[in-house]
């Protein structure tokens, strides 16, 4: 059984959802071979796609759910009927004892993710952390400081919505 858990982009346009879609369930299907455990915090963008990838594959799915307002507080309302379905399908669900989503239910969302995680897939542009703490980069920094393997996933072609603004 091999335990991958994600960090990834929520922000990817549109043409490049499905270079990652494709991507992810290569990479989750190599590991599928002798059972599969996902563990997202399947907020919009990668953490979706990859838990659609580990479902996909007949991989079981367990969800961190940062905060006890969570899905009242962050989930929009074009991600709630993905996010409630994934919910629906998970074998397990963590919620982090924290009532309201911010930093400190974001990184002990993070920490779970890590600890559970035998390899982190990250769905990461490359660029450093942002000094917010709690990103994309920043799981990757704490995942290689602790020796878990990173598999990074950005497709040739690959987009952020925030890259594409700012050019």
């Amino acid at each position: 059984m091999t335990t991958l858990a994600v960090t990834g982009h929520m922000d990817l346009t549109a043409d490049t959802v499905p270079l990652v879609r494709a991507a992810l369930r290569d990479l989750v299907a190599r590991h599928a071979v002798d059972g599969l455990v996902g563990v997202s915090c399947i907020a919009r963008g990668a953490d979706t796609l990859f838990a659609e990838a580990v479902l996909a594959a007949g991989g079981r799915l367990a969800v961190v759910i940062p905060s006890e307002d969570y899905r009242a507080a962050k989930v929009k309302a074009d991600h709630a009927e993905v996010f409630d379905r994934l919910l629906g399908r998970a074998d397990e669900v963590l919620v982090m004892p924290h009532a309201t989503a911010n930093r400190a239910a974001y990184e002990a969302a993070n920490t779970t993710l890590l600890d559970r995680a035998q390899r982190l897939v990250a769905v990461w542009d490359g660029r450093p952390p942002g000094g917010k703490g709690g990103g994309t980069a920043d799981v990757v920094v704490a995942a290689r400081a602790a020796g878990v393997p990173v598999d990074v996933v950005w497709p040739t072609g690959a987009e952020r919505l925030s890259a594409t603004v700012t050019r």
